[in-house]
């Protein structure tokens, strides 16, 4: 009989993970006990999904805000030190602050305007254009902003983030400077000791403040990349990726997770007979086009998955088939013209016109992202997702 389901994305019950448990034990064990409880069967190709958050929870990949203090102290010194580029994130951002600002005597605070790297805004550019501003080129203090635009809460949290941020800095106990500025040499005219904190454009920015005589940078990707006091680390991203776990502790990205998905991989083909892929997730990468928030804080959608996740889609656009090279046709002769096209396609149709339109993005960033749109982020309790048809196409049986 023909297949009439395609993609189907299926959020696993779990339950709650506690540092060492058994991850391959308990993916596989969640996985097949909802295939019997729903009815389903596995297939080949499947793709089975971890949240990165409870790969970090089973590593027990945490650290307080006193190792994130004395990281950096010891790497920047202690006196004053440029924050630049954070994003605006009471989960994500805020207890590193904390952290960093115990580390230090004063911090000098450079955001990015309207908004972060992100999307989270502070402004609107018709804000800025009313007031005559550019931020291209434009410097402005904490007083000539609260002049020109006030106070402005986030769309959706509520939050007025300049305050926010300033308040836990002075909690911490370190002076506070707040500068808006979209140029990173601009944090120099006050500090020589910096810590960037942008995350996609982080190499960049490391690179433009060097040249221009920093003394120590250091991205967030720098701190913590070895255990402080016996804490948690990641020796790749530092504390790019992590969460707020408690008022004093974050979660970090997890650690070197490859053998994980490997072992899980394996497990399932010892159990069911298939050849399953598997990754583990974090933020998706996807825009709100009402927010305007990019949702990738992560560094990247995922850390870690098995061989047959990597590349692109290598797709035909059964529209442009059907408008251009078929046009003449319909029914069933339409649809055996284009099943006869996708058997047949190449193996790579980069250049080829009858595959524009279709997504040109990494396959883990593509399944990261639905997984992450799937499990959400709160109270569903599905941290493991399993997509099954992602890799079938038009002809598929």
């Amino acid at each position: 009989m023909e297949r009439r389901v395609g993609t189907v994305s299926r959020g696993i019950r779990g339950p709650i993970i506690r540092e060492g448990d058994n991850l391959v034990e308990i993916t596989v064990d969640s996985v097949l006990g909802a295939a019997e409880s729903e009815g389903f069967e596995l297939r080949d190709r499947d793709v089975i999904a971890l949240t990165e958050s409870i790969v970090a929870r089973a590593q027990g990949n945490y650290a307080t805000v006193q190792d994130i203090a004395a990281d950096v102290k010891a790497k920047l010194g202690g006196e004053t030190v440029g924050v630049i580029f954070p994003i605006l994130s009471r989960n994500r951002f805020a207890i590193n602050l904390k952290g960093i600002a115990m580390g230090c005597k004063k911090v000098v605070l450079m955001l990015s305007y309207p908004s972060d790297e992100v999307g989270n805004a502070l402004l609107t550019y018709d804000q800025l254009d009313a007031a005559g501003i550019n931020p291209y080129s434009d410097v402005l203090t904490l007083e000539r902003y609260r002049e020109l635009f006030g106070e402005n809460k986030h769309e959706f949290t509520g939050v007025d983030y300049v305050q926010y941020y300033s308040d836990i800095i002075t909690e911490a106990g370190a002076k506070v400077e707040v500068v808006f500025a979209n140029q990173a040499k601009t944090i120099l005219d006050y500090t020589d000791c910096i810590i960037n904190c942008d995350i996609h454009t982080r190499v960049r920015t490391k690179r433009i403040l060097r040249e221009a005589g920093a003394k120590v940078v250091c991205g967030l990707d720098d701190i913590l990349t070895a255990p402080v006091n016996g804490s948690g680390f990641n020796e790749k991203y530092g504390l790019l990726g992590s969460n707020k776990s408690t008022e004093d502790k974050i979660k970090l990205f997890p650690k070197e997770c490859r053998q994980l998905v490997l072992d899980i991989q394996s497990e399932i083909l010892k159990k069911t007979g298939k050849h399953v892929e598997v990754m583990v997730y974090g933020d998706g990468a996807f825009k709100d086009p009402q927010g305007k928030i990019w949702e990738l804080a992560d560094p990247v959608v995922s850390p870690a998955f098995t061989d047959g996740l990597i590349g692109t889609p290598n797709e035909l656009k059964l529209k442009y088939l059907a408008d251009n090279d078929f046009a003449n046709l319909s029914g069933a002769a339409l649809k055996e013209a284009i099943s006869n096209s996708i058997r047949t396609k190449q193996d790579n149709l980069v250049g080829n016109m009858a595959s524009q339109g279709t997504t040109p993005r990494q396959l883990t960033d593509l399944i990261g992202s639905l997984c992450d749109l799937t499990s959400g982020s709160g109270d569903k309790g599905t941290p493991i997702i399993l997509i099954q048809g992602y890799f079938d196409n038009f002809t598929t049986e």
